[in-house]
């Protein structure tokens, strides 16, 4: 008797873990077949130019699906699907997402209701570097940039090397150049604070979708993040 039953222990284990791949396996093949729809619906109601990655965070994704709510929605816009110069992306997380299964099987979406998005739009340092033509370059140097560019003064023209902080006024991005030097040349000192003052730019974020709002800005290695977000925002045609 002892063997029969552990004979059927061990017979019903394997049932187990096989079932439980089964599972498993639906389970990736449906959130796989799920990011490609909501990759489709975020295109059309985001107005996007492109269809962007999307990852539906969490497991198990089934339990997601049959209540309709999606805890962790991950997208990642490239320049071209947002339609915006090289060197611009953006990162986002939509959080709370709310969308039937009824609806998702009819095909009738028509809205889709979020929580919370967050995330960060980045601006790469040759993208803003274009605003001052010529040579110039952008660097990340600690919580500012560092900005090298060779520039023509009252005559002087010479290579300059500066620091510059960067913040956010309303939907620009602002680089303020200070601290300026002339690597080996011997610049009047107003020369390098006016050439300073030419250099200060701003930066028009292009308008982001899903109502998204800039709420600050940092500098980065690869170029200058600015965090964004929106509150119980809704996606529709």
């Amino acid at each position: 008797m002892s063997r029969r039953r552990s004979g059927c222990l061990v017979a019903l284990l394997v049932l187990l873990v096989l079932v439980v791949g089964v599972l498993v396996v639906v389970d990736r093949v449906g959130v796989g077949i799920a990011e490609d729809r909501v990759a489709e619906q975020v295109a059309a109601r985001g107005g996007l130019t492109g269809t962007p990655q999307v990852d539906i965070a969490g497991f198990p994704f089934l339990t997601q699906a049959l209540a309709g709510n999606y805890e962790d929605v991950r997208i990642h816009l490239t320049a071209e699907e947002l339609g915006q110069p090289a060197g611009t992306r953006a990162d986002v997380s939509l959080r709370g997402v709310h969308v039937p299964l009824s609806d998702v099987l009819s095909g009738s979406v028509q809205q889709i209701p979020v929580d919370r998005v967050d995330g960060t739009a980045t601006l790469s340092y040759a993208l803003l570097a274009e605003q001052l033509g010529g040579d110039t370059t952008l660097t990340a140097d600690g919580d500012g940039i560092r900005l090298t560019k060779t520039v023509t003064v009252l005559g002087f023209d010479f290579p300059l090397t500066a620091a510059g902080t960067v913040t956010l006024d309303g939907h620009e991005v602002v680089v303020d150049v200070h601290d300026a030097s002339a690597a080996g040349a011997d610049v009047p000192d107003f020369v390098l604070r006016q050439a300073a003052d030419l250099l200060d730019f701003r930066y028009p974020v292009p308008a982001l979708p899903f109502g998204l709002q800039l709420t600050s800005v940092t500098p980065a290695a690869e170029g200058v993040d600015v965090a964004v977000e929106a509150t119980n925002t809704v996606l529709s045609g």
